[in-house]
């Protein structure tokens, strides 16, 4: 049964198309829901691969650009399912005040359980996305079928990184981009303020500025741009709620450091795999790379001339979700 694509049309028994679930995935422990869930590729009973997708800065469900752009052949030869969740504070999900580095794992594998995912699934993150699969490797690595960072956000006070490496890659970075992550540190509770002050500049990111894009980029973004036509769903509980607050965490104190993680798959059961471009303006690659070089059984592919966006790119997703399953 061949596949043109994901629409209604072409979604008989066999195929699910881009839809959303039409009830909440509540976490008790947590005290939050999920109300919107995105299925893609075939049905979860009928899955060979189950992926848990989780979105980036300022994205939703909908954002799940490996998703959205996975051929239909790969779909099909290798019978894949991803589900697409809004992040706590994003879409139709409630914000969670409690809100932690160690949390959002644990909220992945209650959806996990409560869409009976099986024991073990995989996970794949982009950007901020790409970070909360270090705190899954650290805190689920046991329901863990393998994972993929793409462009994982770096948090430039994680311990183990020299200083020196950490200054050079700080100065990278666009001046209104130091003092929004430095405020996000050090003085967590004037996030809001900073990010909505109108006597300085604020955050490049969460002002969409093209200054972050390098030439490729640049490239991908009429394509990005024409298919987000829900920007208004992305920040609807409140910016303090979802920019906010996933800036607090993720430049925050952390529980750990990913550079003292241990290999969660001893025995070769799965692989962890993370790629970056080297021209990625967003996350400085030096650091990705110190990184990968602490972490001997992280598989790294370092892209020549792409910068953080490289996910959108043709054949891209392909690549990805089949090294990530080892077809």
């Amino acid at each position: 049964m061949g596949l043109s694509g994901y629409s209604a049309a072409n979604t008989k028994d066999m195929w699910l198309s881009r839809w959303s679930t039409g009830h909440g995935i509540e976490n008790k422990a947590q005290g939050w829901k999920v109300f919107g869930l995105q299925e893609y590729g075939v049905p979860r009973d009928a899955a060979k691969y189950k992926i848990v997708y989780v979105h980036g800065f300022d994205s939703c469900r909908h954002d799940a650009v490996v998703s959205n752009t996975l051929s239909p052949e790969i779909v099909e030869a290798l019978r894949v399912y991803i589900v697409s969740f809004d992040r706590p504070g994003y879409g139709e999900s409630d914000p969670n005040p409690k809100r932690t580095v160690q949390s959002l794992p644990l909220d992945i594998e209650e959806l996990a359980d409560q869409l009976r995912l099986g024991s073990k699934f995989y996970v794949i993150g982009f950007s901020m996305g790409g970070q909360v699969i270090w705190s899954c490797l650290k805190y689920i690595p046991h329901r863990l079928a393998g994972a993929a960072l793409l462009a994982p956000v770096v948090n430039y006070w994680w311990p183990g990184f020299p200083t020196n490496l950490v200054t050079e890659a700080y100065q990278q970075q666009l001046p209104q981009d130091h003092w929004a992550v430095r405020v996000s540190h050090y003085a967590p509770w004037l996030t809001y303020w900073w990010n909505t002050q109108k006597w300085f500049p604020s955050s490049s990111v969460v002002a969409h500025s093209t200054d972050i894009l390098n030439s490729e980029d640049k490239k991908l973004l009429p394509k990005i741009v024409s298919t987000r036509n829900y920007t208004a769903v992305v920040r609807q509980q409140g910016e303090y709620e979802s920019l906010h607050r996933d800036l607090m965490i993720g430049f925050g104190t952390w529980e750990f450091s990913p550079m003292d993680l241990d290999n969660p798959f001893p025995n070769n059961e799965g692989s962890v795999y993370m790629w970056h471009g080297d021209e990625d303006k967003i996350v400085p690659v030096i650091l990705q790379r110190y990184i990968a070089q602490q972490l001997p059984w992280i598989h790294y592919y370092e892209l020549p001339g792409a910068g953080h966006m490289f996910p959108h790119a043709p054949g891209m997703s392909d690549n990805i979700v089949k090294v990530l399953v080892g077809e």
